[in-house]
């Protein structure tokens, strides 16, 4: 695992950053919304476009 967070640590920030239902995105997905997220996106808007 090194450095990279726990698939359970991304659904916790994700959860924490308000990104709800996130439990059947993928690992990818779940980096891809955190980090639209942290860019200003809306949670839900950055879940939708993650998961394209």
């Amino acid at each position: 695992m090194g450095n990279r967070d726990s698939l359970h640590d991304l659904r916790q920030q994700a959860h924490d950053a308000g990104i709800e239902g996130n439990s059947k995105m993928t690992e990818d997905q779940l980096r891809e919304a955190l980090r639209r997220v942290g860019k200003g996106e809306q949670p839900q808007m950055a879940k939708q476009n993650a998961r394209r």
